[in-house]
């Protein structure tokens, strides 16, 4: 085996949370493997964790036994001198952290020191057996896991290593303020079971590793040096799932030409695209499910016919005897996604398998009823599905591209397969690999086009024409342009151009779809192509759909969000609204956590939220605050039962729900479920943010044998910049209501004043309703989904209104103001035809119809990129309108906005948006101050706070 392969192995068995240790890193310090464990300390070893084992299981486990367990793996194992070992009566109050806002001290249990000057380098933390690391430690006020307690004092302390156990369970933790956090987790069984894992904690946490190496090569120096290269884990990962998307896009692509194109009739590539899209998120979350125990993974049954996590090994079996070429004659393992995929959905009610129906709009069969092989506008309940002929090969390249990281070796040569737990894969992580693919999109040749090797961001596809072109006019023209485009050395690509390695003929000829014209051209640039997953060069027929980089993100000025900077952010941003004190300049020992009422009223919200980063943290920090709210008011009213507004009954009335204080990690994620339901909102501009967004949330929120939370209320698509924040824009027909209100007081009536304010309250209160809603079912997310449509349906008008407002100034910005007035004044009346009760059906729809042509219109019609298909027509998102209970009766807005906007410098934004969408900017949000300020500032928060 090679030293490679002997780190991954023990890597793989290893729970880890954070940045851990590096292949490379490993590979220097560790060049001949990990250190050895003798055989005959070891049978010792064995001896005592069966004795420890034997005691816990008695009626009455002695705790003396558990200590000495504890002590025996430090002291005997990991040889730390009990000189060393400070135990907590001896802990120097300077290791004592005050936690003040939870009136807490955290101490360490045990400290061990560094013989030299005798300062501390590891704080220890041992908890009874029954006590999980990352479950909340009952009878705490602090509603806080062992976990984020060692977290906390090594942050309060300045200490970076911590250990963290209950006898069964070891958990080191490395903590530096400001930095990512790492939670590695070693198990006692498992280190019997597989003694490379004993090793593995052995050779990183002993004595010698802390205290007998030089500097370079401590532990914490190993982190630090780790977490340099840890960014490649996010990227590989990025990368693959990229690849693996681009693999569905052809297999659905084939599939469509196998039928004559009668697939994907009225079917837009970005459609396909996101469809994609949506099944990798569809298989993230079953990983994330399955090894959380939230699904039925262990059930043989659901092993054998759903589970997607067991799917892959079967697969990878199958082809590792027989080779992945016989895989692709069989089409089975594609109709099992499937069928997995109605199950979450819809459930499954049988004597040997049930499952709850989960529902959600992410697994909804006919959200992409294509995938089914059935026609567009069909149910899944009544029409019958075709299945896409697409092959188990591709299957398992969508699975493994998820769960095995190929991951580059020091100094070249073959990747290390590396498996991936998504168990301890932080949900950011998991947003931050799903945001890389909102760079990209699907398109259809128009010609044959070559997707070409090169540097890791820089695959490109590159029509066949323009390199033949260029090939005429002269070499070096060609190379400079491949160097440019792919990042490779010129040197290289004039190599590969004139004097290429030899190639499979066949192989390019099967990727040219066996076409021998096409094959003699495309053959001079044969060494350029690289190959996707099946091993086939990458050769795009005309009419094929294919995946490449589109709008970049980060070019608009959208950057993905760390968990180290989402948690700062949102702990301060929000301490003064949970607190009472912080306004008031109290010390944190005086401060008192507000009530559950007064929690669960506040409104915050993300403008720009990507795939969720910051509501997720909002939703960790607020449940857990929630959690020891509930905690202290059963304290305060003497132990009784806990009850929380929670939904309706049949007649209407308010009921209350008992909250399970017994359970608190069951507590937990209902204060989770309650603080997403009813304090977190987002937006963004790009749709399947929005989606990966819910996928974020419903990661965090979920319960086993509850739905996913309903998020379609708050979680909303448009661009933030381009709306009405104000009911009375509205009202006055006009951008701006003092201005509006004078101009139309002959034309307008109390129609618009009295249609507005209706629809906003109506709206509101069944908003309100859904938000009280308990989502334990699957019919309650349908109700919910009910009651928004009726509230959308309750402001339809309003929002056509708005709309116009919103064109009228987006048509004008830049004009003199007279302009504008004149357009509504223009609009006004046929607006006013549009929405007013008398006007017949007929002539009402053609009004329509006419106003949303006049609104697309101004929004788009000078923006060539969209009038070319490049880019999406402008979304406009109306506050008052989608929020009306946070911008109606009687609120004036969010309670705190957390977000990373886009930072985009004004130099740039006529660029990326347009010279209309940047006038309409500094005439209306940037108060008619032009120069160059950030895109950022001009999101001008006040209008939202």
């Amino acid at each position: 085996m090679s030293i490679a392969r002997h780190h991954a192995d023990w890597l793989s068995l290893v729970e880890v949370s954070g940045p851990f240790m590096s292949m490379p890193v490993l590979m220097r310090v560790f060049p001949q493997g990990l250190d050895a464990h003798e055989s005959e300390p070891y049978k010792v070893f064995r001896n005592a964790y069966e004795e420890w084992q034997d005691n816990q299981g008695g009626v009455k486990a002695d705790p003396r036994i558990h200590q000495q367990w504890i002590e025996y793996v430090l002291q005997e194992t990991l040889e730390y001198p009990s000189d060393l070992l400070l135990m907590q009566e001896r802990v120097p109050d300077e290791l004592k952290v005050r936690v003040s806002e939870q009136r807490e001290t955290l101490c360490p249990d045990l400290a061990l020191i560094n013989p030299s000057d005798k300062t501390p380098r590891v704080l220890i933390q041992t908890y009874p057996v029954t006590q999980g690391l990352e479950k909340v430690v009952p009878g705490k006020d602090w509603k806080a896991s062992p976990a984020t307690r060692m977290m906390e004092l090594l942050y309060g302390t300045g200490v970076k290593l911590g250990i963290v156990t209950n006898g069964e369970h070891w958990m080191l933790v490395h903590a530096v303020k400001g930095e990512p956090t790492t939670f590695a987790s070693w198990y006692s069984a498992l280190w019997l079971d597989e003694q490379i894992t004993l090793r593995a904690y052995r050779s990183l946490l002993c004595k010698r590793r802390l205290f007998g190496v030089a500097d370079s090569e401590t532990l914490e120096a190993l982190f630090m040096e780790s977490a340099k290269n840890q960014q490649e884990v996010t990227e590989q990962l990025g990368d693959q799932v990229r690849k693996a998307v681009e693999v569905l896009v052809q297999a659905i692509d084939r599939s469509n030409k196998d039928r004559n194109g009668g697939l994907l009739e009225g079917i837009g590539e970005q459609e396909v695209y996101d469809a994609a899209l949506t099944v990798m998120m569809r298989l993230v979350f079953l990983f994330s499910a399955e090894e959380r125990g939230l699904l039925l993974l262990g059930d043989p049954l659901y092993d054998q016919y759903y589970a997607v996590s067991t799917l892959r090994a079967q697969l990878r079996e199958e082809a590792d005897q027989h080779g992945e070429e016989v895989l692709e004659r069989r089409l089975d393992a594609w109709c099992r996604l499937l069928a997995t995929f109605r199950a979450v959905y819809g459930g499954i009610d049988h004597d040997r398998l049930r499952l709850p129906a989960y529902g959600g709009r992410l697994f909804s069969p006919d959200r992409y009823p294509f995938l089914e092989g059935r026609p567009k506008g069909t149910s899944w309940q009544d029409a019958q599905s075709i299945p896409l002929p697409i092959n188990n090969r591709t299957v398992l390249h969508l699975l493994e591209a998820l769960q095995i990281l190929q991951m580059p070796m020091p100094g070249g040569g073959p990747k290390e397969a590396r498996r991936l737990s998504f168990r301890a894969l932080d949900i950011e992580q998991i947003g931050h690999v799903y945001e890389g693919l909102l760079d990209h999109t699907a398109v259809r040749a128009k010609s044959p086009v070559l997707g070409l090797s090169g540097t890791k961001s820089k695959e490109v596809e590159i029509p066949l024409d323009e390199l033949e072109r260029l090939q005429k006019r002269r070499l070096e023209d060609l190379v400079d342009y491949l160097h440019d485009e792919t990042g490779r050395s010129a040197a290289a690509i004039k190599r590969a151009l004139t004097n290429p390695p030899l190639f499979d003929d066949r192989r390019v000829l099967v990727a040219c779809e066996n076409d021998q014209a096409l094959f003699e051209r495309v053959k001079p640039f044969a060494a350029l192509l690289r190959e996707d997953t099946s091993g086939y060069p990458t050769v795009i027929t005309t009419g094929s759909v294919y995946v490449t980089a589109g709008t970049d993100r980060r070019s608009t000025g959208t950057h993905y969000t760390p968990r180290t900077l989402t948690e700062e952010i949102v702990k301060y941003a929000l301490e003064p609204l949970v607190y009472e004190g912080p306004s008031e300049g109290k010390a944190r020992e005086e401060w008192k956590l507000k009530s559950p009422r007064e929690l669960l009223s506040l409104k915050i919200c993300d403008f720009a939220m990507g795939s969720g980063a910051f509501l997720v943290q909002t939703c960790r920090y607020m449940g857990e605050l929630l959690l020891e709210a509930w905690s202290k008011a059963k304290k305060e009213a003497g132990n009784k039962p806990i009850t929380t507004p929670y939904g309706e009954s049949s007649e209407g009335k308010p009921e209350e729900r008992i909250i399970p204080l017994d359970n608190e990690d069951e507590c937990l994620t209902i204060a989770r479920r309650m603080i997403a339901d009813r304090c977190l909102y987002g937006v963004d501009k790009n749709p399947m943010a929005v989606e990966m967004a819910k996928l974020s949330l419903w990661l965090i929120t979920l319960a086993k044998g509850k739905p996913f939370e309903f998020l379609d209320h708050s979680l909303k698509c448009g661009d933030t910049l381009l709306g009405v924040t104000d009911p009375k824009q509205v009202e006055y027909f006009h951008i701006k209501p003092e201005r509006g209100k004078e101009l139309h007081a002959h034309s307008l009536t109390g129609f618009y004043t009295t249609t507005t304010q209706a629809a906003f309250k109506k709206a509101a209160e069944l908003r309100k309703k859904l938000e009280d809603m308990a989502t334990e079912g699957v019919e309650d997310s349908e109700a919910k989904a009910r009651l928004l449509r009726e509230a959308e349906l309750a402001t339809e008008q309003v929002r056509l209104l708005a709309d116009l407002v919103i064109a009228a100034a987006f048509k004008t910005a830049g004009q003199r103001e007279e302009n504008y007035d004149s357009l509504v004044q223009h609009w006004l009346e046929k607006a006013g035809q549009a929405v007013a009760d008398q006007t017949p059906d007929a002539e009402r729809v053609q009004l329509l119809a006419e106003l949303e042509e006049l609104i697309h219109d101004a929004l788009n019609s000078s923006e060539p990129r969209i009038a070319a298909g490049q880019m999406s027509p402008r979304r406009t998102f109306h506050w008052a309108v989608e929020f009306p209970e946070v911008f109606a009766n009687g609120r004036v807005g969010f309670d705190a906005v957390v977000s990373n906007p886009p930072f985009s410098g004004g130099q740039h934004i006529t660029g990326q948006h347009g010279t209309d969408y940047r006038n309409h900017l500094v005439a209306y949000l940037a108060f008619g101050k032009r120069g160059s300020a950030d895109l950022s500032a001009i999101s001008s928060y006040e209008r939202l706070v």
